[in-house]
């Protein structure tokens, strides 16, 4: 019998990815813990392996298809002694009543009942959960507000909206509306009777198929995700002196959970001055006496970032009250100090993490995060690698930032805003001296860490930084 192989989930809260590429091609044989496939999600590339034994009959979905729902079949695969080529022409026609039906069904749903499965069924963020308060919690507007009539018929138009002028539209479309930030009640529906159905939401998103907004819903609604208009974007720059760049799924989810971040944590800020000069001689010394390898290359070469991870590792664990979550359950105490250290990469940044970073040697924290930091810039960093921790660090230094604020990434309660070392002139004993300096801003959720907890954990900081041989104890 015929193998279906379907779209992984490579996260818990992962509910569609992008095919990007096929290692294997039809007729080939697969062995289990074959690599057969790459998934994309939004922060990393994933290698499918095969769990099963046998020749690959049928690729349903072609690589560089997006989109692709979880646990939705991909491919089918015939087992030892099946005839490959009927297990492929099987595969096409199992597959199409199927899709009718599904078609047929979602046509007779009511639009209450979509919108209770697609509440149900509302990714989480990809940082664990963050309390109620999270951006899935909020009203939707694009659902509940009220909209013009569509062209055409009038009578038409009557079976697209629901008793309280709801949008009639398809889970799909819905999910895919959210994401990029379009306002369902602005979407032509070509579905039946005018329901709004997903190519309807991609239409929209390259700028065509929009209703011009309604001057009394305008005043009324709620603002919606979309900044500007299309009419507001073209009155504002001449047609031609601009691109646009559509949103990738990392830029999204970036955007979205800070958006949460800045709207459901009580920010605020400490800010102190570190003195780096015992840090860059003991860095110097231990990078000098690196063991080599047989080509001369020591075996490890310590940044000052390595040392912050570490100070802020052991800091946490002496103010043991600000290795926190904050839930709405209760306050989630961590026993050790998982640090996230923030790593650009193109389109956007990702957070791997340094596990129990307080027990982890220096070199032991610097080689993982050359590791981390290579796999993320391409994508190959496993989900476990970069979801939960309990603080992060975010270093704009070697940039020649002097200091700034870094929001706050949940299910966190802190986040260290690190700047550049550089001399400054301070006053030590009534006199003028020349030091090493670095300014870091620690950013903290009021909800769990108070102003006085915040200044112990950073005070504990510095007294690590300058002090970098109590590291080791």
């Amino acid at each position: 019998m015929p193998i279906n192989i379907l779209m992984p989930a490579l996260s818990p809260t992962m509910e569609k990815g992008n095919l990007a590429k096929w290692l294997k091609k039809e007729g080939d044989k697969v062995k289990s813990g074959d690599v057969i496939a790459e998934i994309e999600t939004d922060k990393a590339t994933m290698e499918v392996e095969a769990s099963d034994e046998g020749t690959l009959a049928k690729i349903l979905v072609p690589e560089g298809t997006q989109d692709v729902a979880v646990n939705a079949v991909i491919a089918v695969l015939a087992g030892d002694g099946e005839d490959v080529e009927a297990a492929g022409a099987g595969a096409g026609k199992a597959d199409a009543p199927k899709a009718e039906a599904a078609k047929a069904e979602d046509v007779k749903k009511p639009a209450a009942s979509s919108v209770e499965t697609t509440a149900a069924r509302a990714p989480q963020d990809d940082g664990g959960a963050a309390g109620k308060g999270g951006a899935d919690a909020a009203p939707r507007p694009a659902e509940g507000a009220k909209a013009p009539g569509s062209k055409g018929d009038a009578e038409q138009a009557k079976p697209a909206r629901s008793s309280d002028a709801r949008v009639f539209s398809s889970p799909l479309a819905r999910r895919l509306a959210k994401d990029a930030g379009i306002d369902l009640a602005r979407v032509e529906g070509t579905g039946p009777h005018g329901r709004v159905i997903a190519r309807d939401v991609e239409q929209a998103k390259a700028g065509g198929g929009l209703k011009a907004p309604a001057a009394a819903a305008s005043s009324a609604a709620p603002a919606v995700a979309q900044s500007m208009s299309d009419q507001q974007i073209r009155a504002l720059y001449p047609e031609g002196s601009y691109e646009v760049v559509p949103h990738d799924g990392m830029r999204r989810t970036i955007a979205q959970r800070l958006t949460q971040s800045t709207q459901t944590i009580p920010h605020f800020y400490l800010t102190i001055d570190c003195n780096l000069d015992r840090l860059m001689a003991a860095r110097e010394d231990i990078n000098a006496a690196a063991p080599k390898d047989k080509d001369g290359k020591p075996a490890y070469k310590l940044s000052v970032n390595d040392f912050v991870i570490k100070a802020m590792a052991v800091a946490l664990q002496r103010i043991p009250d600000a290795n926190v979550s904050w839930t709405e359950a209760g306050m989630l105490k961590h026993r050790h100090s998982d640090i996230g250290v923030a790593v650009a990469m193109p389109g956007g940044l990702i957070t791997p993490i340094i596990r129990s970073a307080e027990t982890a040697s220096l070199s032991a924290i610097s080689t993982q995060m050359k590791d981390f930091a290579a796999r993320a810039r391409a994508r190959k960093l496993k989900p476990d690698e970069y979801q939960g921790g309990t603080t992060a660090i975010s270093n704009l230094g070697m940039y020649g930032i002097k200091d700034f604020t870094a929001v706050i990434n949940p299910p966190h309660a802190t986040i260290l805003a690190v700047g550049a070392g550089e001399q400054r002139p301070i006053v030590r004993d009534g006199k003028i001296e020349i030091a090493t300096m670095m300014s870091v801003t620690l950013s903290c959720d009021h909800r769990a860490v108070d102003g006085a907890l915040g200044a112990e954990l950073i005070g504990a900081f510095k007294t690590l930084i300058e002090n970098p041989v109590m590291m080791m104890v």
